[in-house]
């Protein structure tokens, strides 16, 4: 496997607050079979981004997508990722890693959302 997709959430003290973002791990990897798909928690929770990371290094992965899982680019995706992923750069110089932004930066999502919204309003 030469590529992975690492799914990156806040965390929380409350374990079943993950269920959501497990649930979307599930889906995402359905539909990338040949990806490695994993779920790494900024706080409170394990994997975190560097574990997730160094697992998928292990694992063989050439490359490491990790996707933020934020509403809004805050102080977390302006500056604790960069750093995280600089850092894991350096631990893995040979790996190819790359964050797009955040989910809620993106048209699409946010037109899902909306969709949701209006059906649930009524």
């Amino acid at each position: 496997m030469s590529d992975a997709i690492v799914l990156f959430a806040h965390g929380s003290r409350d374990p079943e607050w993950a269920g959501p973002f497990r649930t979307l791990q599930a889906l995402v990897a359905a539909r990338q079979p040949d990806a490695r798909v994993e779920l790494a928690f900024l706080e409170q929770m394990s994997p975190t981004l560097d574990q997730a990371i160094d697992a998928a290094a292990a694992g063989g992965a050439a490359r490491v997508l990790v996707v933020p899982l934020f509403l809004a680019p805050g102080g977390h995706i302006k500056r604790d990722l960069p750093a995280l992923v600089g850092a894991a750069r350096v631990r893995h110089p040979a790996l190819e890693i790359r964050a797009t932004s955040s989910i809620g930066e993106e048209g699409d999502v946010l037109a899902a959302l909306a969709d949701w919204i209006a059906r649930v309003a009524g």
